[in-house]
């Protein structure tokens, strides 16, 4: 039976735009909306995404943590020449 993983990635959402603390979400490149914390409100409101966040001041730049699940098979048994098994 093969394992399952649970593996974590960060989907960008939105990116600053400078000066000040205007974001631009990727999914609505339209529209600057002021604040992060609107952002973030208005992120969940068009997603219904419920988790975690991850923010990179420095970069402008704000990510989604989603979380996937990954099927690693299981590794096939070694079979040797040397006593006749294969």
């Amino acid at each position: 039976m093969a394992k399952v993983e649970l593996e974590e990635f960060n989907e960008l959402i939105a990116t600053r735009i400078p000066p000040g603390d205007k974001w631009e979400l990727v999914i609505d490149k339209e529209n600057a909306i002021e604040g992060l914390v609107q952002t973030l409100t208005q992120y969940m409101r068009k997603t219904k995404f419920k988790g975690h966040y991850r923010l990179e001041p420095l970069n402008g730049k704000l990510f989604a943590i989603k979380v996937e699940e990954v099927n690693i098979p299981e590794p096939e048994p070694e079979v040797w020449d040397l006593y006749g098994e294969y």
